[in-house]
């Protein structure tokens, strides 16, 4: 496939020309010029004609110069996570989006989900102690805490810190999971990297935590399992290469997305895929597993398709900080993996059909790979929205496995700024728009008119955390 030009582009700016290292790795790869492709300029908004940005609101103290994270929702509140803490936002009226109120407190990633009058904060970075006044503890030898954090979340307008849990390895990102009785919610918490120099993150690291939190009673949360996942240790990655080209050794879990419905759990596991059974929400149970070592780096993240028969896998390739939508990387790294669920039971095997990347180049200084998205509920098809860093937000089709087909994009120029670079982390759909939070610029508001997505418009949550997925269309 030859990536097209930018024609039907939504301009706010001038543009800018490309990079002589773009022209050559196009060149060699033996597609046309790529010199005719019309760049954006810095911080230039571009986009297909049926996206547009409908709200945009910057970084405000305390949270000024951090990082930006993932979304959960709750009627007319979106929460969005930060390295320095987190943001509620009124978005009862999308166009106008206000914030409610920013709690500051510091501890990578802030991955964030809420239930109910509760809100779950990820923290995977050694800190001096569990408060959010807490001072960086880099010295992994003396003591420090990492892991969850739970607030009170009645009073949106002022947020409280009411427990923690601390965790092996921290807590990089985290699932919710509900109990099928509705009176307890499980976290599965995934992390890694693992280090003998690090007392509370000892190898090997082939787990993960569950946090039980008694819905009534949340300050008696607690570690209730931490079943091994990889007896075997997992994809043995590629130590002979260098990085990023090189398969992630398996050291734990980045990410799982669950399927509460169904049992079904998705894990992205660094260097292997897996499907799990969750029908004991405390003993996850591995159906089947996949590697994919000639084109996937790290895999990522996990959706399922709202009918639970597929799954797509994304490929962080550099880490999310790497030029990898490109000539020279080609189409199928740093990419999408589509997978098809087949046979019933403890029979189900994933079956890989087909990649899916952004069919627009980047230049060298923007970072982009396949990151957080979600699906958009379309009943009968398979829509996903999804964010790829500084190649912006896009829409896409995978309801025929092989042949996945674009629908609609959205997206910033390479950065005016260097210190508010990085892209869009995860862009959401709920309740008719598109959420993006944005690593450095806040967060983007978007629409997209598209008569193959507009069925979804009618489609409304009250509570939606992505990587909890439930069945729409009923």
């Amino acid at each position: 496939m030859v990536r097209s030009t930018l024609r039907g582009w939504r301009r706010r700016a001038s543009t800018a020309a490309i990079g002589a290292a773009a022209v050559a790795a196009a060149m060699t790869a033996g597609v046309p010029s790529v010199a005719a492709q019309d760049f954006p300029g810095a911080d230039e908004i571009v986009s297909s004609p049926n996206m547009e940005q409908v709200a945009y609101l910057p970084p405000t103290a305390p949270l000024v110069g951090g990082t930006g994270t993932d979304i959960a929702f709750q009627g007319r509140y979106a929460f969005v996570g930060n390295y320095l803490g987190f943001t509620i936002y009124d978005i009862k009226q999308p166009k106008k989006t206000t914030i409610v109120s920013q709690v500051l407190c510091p501890g990578s990633q802030n991955d964030v989900s809420v239930k109910g009058n509760l809100l779950f904060l990820s923290t995977d970075s050694r800190r001096s102690d569990d408060s959010c006044a807490s001072t960086t503890q880099n010295d992994g030898s003396q003591p420090y805490w990492e892991g969850m954090k739970i607030f009170d979340i009645s009073d949106k307008r002022a947020p409280r810190y009411i427990k923690s849990v601390a965790t092996a390895c921290g807590s990089h990102t985290h699932t919710l999971v509900p109990d099928k009785r509705g009176k307890v919610a499980y976290l599965y918490v995934s992390s890694y990297g693992p280090s003998e120099t690090i007392s509370g993150c000892q190898p090997p690291h082939d787990k993960i935590s569950i946090i039980e939190v008694p819905l009534r009673h949340p300050t008696a949360a607690r570690v209730v399992a931490t079943p091994t996942l990889f007896p075997d240790g997992g994809n043995a990655g590629e130590p002979d290469l260098d990085y990023p080209d090189r398969t992630s050794a398996t050291t734990g879990c980045h990410d799982i997305t669950v399927y509460p419905e169904k049992d079904l759990a998705a894990g992205a596991c660094m260097g292997d895929g897996v499907l799990f059974d969750i029908s004991d929400r405390t003993a996850p149970r591995e159906i089947n597993r996949v590697q994919d070592d000639q084109n996937f780096a790290f895999w990522h993240s996990a959706t399922f398709n709202n009918a639970g028969t597929k799954v797509i896998f994304t490929d962080e390739l550099g880490g999310g900080g790497a030029a990898t939508c490109n000539a020279e990387i080609g189409e199928e790294r740093g990419a999408d993996g589509i997978y098809d669920i087949a046979g019933r039971g403890d029979h189900r095997r994933l079956v890989f059909k087909s990649y899916f990347k952004i069919d627009r180049y980047q230049t060298d200084e923007e970072n982009c790979v396949a990151h957080n998205g979600s699906l958009i509920p379309v009943k009968g098809k398979d829509i996903m929205v999804q964010s790829w860093y500084m190649g912006g937000v896009q829409v896409w089709d995978f309801t025929d496995s092989s042949h996945p087909k674009k629908i609609g994009f959205w997206e910033r120029g390479p950065a005016a700024d260097p210190e508010t670079s990085g892209g869009t982390w995860s862009a959401y759909y709920y309740n008719g728009y598109i959420y993006s939070s944005d690593l450095g610029k806040g967060l983007d508001v978007l629409r997209i008119n598209d008569r193959r997505t507009d069925p979804a418009k009618h489609v409304r949550y009250d509570e939606l955390n992505v990587q909890t997925q439930g069945h729409f269309g009923r």
